[in-house]
C-alpha cells in the first residue's frame, strides 16, 4: 500500500539516521541521561539552541509536535477564567479537540480563498483577536490542509498588535519544506514573551515514527517549562537519531526541493481540467479541488492501485484531495489515476 494521506515521508532517511540506529549502544538504555544534573533538557535541546540560537531554556521537546501543543494549550486554558483559543477557519481538527479536553472553547477565524491559494488576512486576524480577546491564538503556518503560510514579517506584525497576554501558538510542522530561513525565530522568541513556535522531527526531516518535537518560547514561562519538561530526560535512542537527523540537513533539502516536481506535475497536468483546481503549497502535501460527482469512482480506482490519498471531509472543503508528496513513480500513478477517471465518459 502507498500511503499518500498523512503526510508522512515516502523516502528513505538519511546515512546519518541509518547509522546512528545501526551504530547505537544499547547499554546506554541502562542509565538515565546525566544531562539535567547540568539543569538542560537534553542533548537535543542543547543542539537545538545551538542551531537556532535560541538559549537551551527556551527550547521545547515533546513526545512529535502534538506533545507541545497539547502541552500548551491544556496548560493555559486551564489556567484563569479566559478558555478559549482561536483557530483558523480552515486547518487541523486536533486543535479543537486538545481545548475541548481540558474544558476549553475555541472560535473560528477566516482563512480567504484567493485565486488559486487560501491565505491569512493578518489585519482580520488582529481584528479578531482583539474583540474576541482569548486566552491563546493558534496560527498554523504552513497550515494543514489549506498549503499557506505566513511571512516573519505577518508574524511579527500579529505580535505587536494583538493582546500581551494572549498566548501566541504557531504551528511550524511543515515549515521547512520551501525556504531554509530560521532566522526570525531567535529575534521573536527574544522580543515576545507570549510565543510559542513548535515545529517537528516528523515532517521535513521525515521520522513520524521517532515521536520527537520541538519548539521555542518566550521568557517568563518556568512554570510551563516546568508542567512540560520530563524530569528524568527523553528517550535516549530518539536522542541519538534526532541529533543524527538534525545533521542531515543537506539530505532532507534535497528530499524538499524534489518534491516541487510533484507540485508542477499536479498543476500541468490536473489544472486545466474542468472542476479541478490545484492550490499552491509550501507544505509536503497538496490540496486540491475535485468534482465530486467522480469521488467514489476515484476511490476505487485508487484502491485498486494500492494507494491512498485523503477525500476531505471538513465543511467547506468536502470537494477537496489532500495528496502527501512522494516520489516521483508515485506522483505520476496518482495523477495518471486521477486524470483517467476525470475524463472518462
Amino acid at each position: 500500500m502507498n500511503f499518500l494521506d498523512r503526510n508522512e515521508f515516502n523516502f528513505k532517511p538519511s546515512q546519518k539516521v541509518i547509522d546512528a540506529i545501526k551504530n547505537f549502544d544499547p547499554e546506554t538504555l541502562c542509565f538515565y541521561t546525566r544531562i539535567y544534573d547540568e539543569g538542560k533538557k537534553s542533548i537535543v535541546s542543547v543542539r537545538l539552541s545551538e542551531i537556532y540560537g535560541v538559549p537551551e531554556e527556551q527550547v521545547l521537546l515533546g513526545y512529535g509536535g502534538e506533545d507541545i501543543l497539547k502541552n500548551a494549550v491544556h496548560y493555559y486554558l486551564m489556567k484563569g477564567d479566559n478558555k478559549t483559543i482561536l483557530i483558523p477557519e480552515f486547518s487541523w481538527w486536533y486543535y479543537n479537540r486538545i481545548a475541548g479536553e481540558c474544558g476549553g472553547n475555541f472560535e473560528m477565524y477566516p482563512l480567504h480563498q484567493l485565486d488559486d491559494t487560501f491565505a491569512y488576512d493578518v489585519d482580520e486576524v488582529i481584528e479578531y483577536t482583539n474583540r474576541i480577546h482569548p486566552r491563546m491564538l493558534l496560527l498554523a503556518s504552513p497550515n494543514n490542509p489549506t498549503g499557506n503560510c505566513l511571512t516573519p514579517e505577518e508574524i511579527g506584525k500579529i505580535m505587536e498588535n494583538i493582546p500581551e497576554d494572549t498566548m501566541v501558538l504557531i504551528d511550524e510542522a511543515y515549515a521547512s519544506f520551501i525556504t531554509t530561513d530560521t532566522d526570525y525565530i531567535a529575534p521573536l522568541v527574544s522580543k515576545y514573551s507570549n510565543l510559542i513556535i513548535s515545529r517537528t522531527l516528523s515532517k521535513f526531516y521525515g521520522l513520524p515514527g521517532l515521536r520527537m518535537g520541538f519548539g521555542f518560547m518566550g521568557k517568563g514561562h518556568e512554570n510551563f517549562l516546568s508542567y512540560a519538561n520530563k524530569y528524568l530526560g527523553y528517550n535516549r535512542f530518539t536522542e541519538a537519531v534526532a541529533i543524527a537527523a538534525l545533521e542531515s540537513d543537506d539530505h532532507y533539502r534535497k528530499v524538499a526541493d524534489d518534491m516541487e516536481w510533484d507540485r508542477q506535475l499536479f498543476k500541468k497536468e490536473l489544472g486545466n481540467i474542468p472542476g479541478f483546481k490545484v492550490y499552491k503549497s509550501v507544505a509536503n502535501f497538496i490540496l486540491i479541488k475535485y468534482p465530486t460527482e467522480i469521488k467514489e469512482r476515484l476511490q476505487k480506482a485508487m484502491a485498486e492501485k494500492q494507494y491512498k490519498i485523503k477525500f476531505m471531509g471538513d465543511k467547506g472543503l468536502e470537494d477537496c484531495l489532500r495528496i502527501t508528496l512522494g516520489t516521483r513513480e508515485q506522483i505520476q500513478v496518482v495523477v495518471d489515476t486521477i486524470k483517467k477517471v476525470a475524463l472518462e465518459k
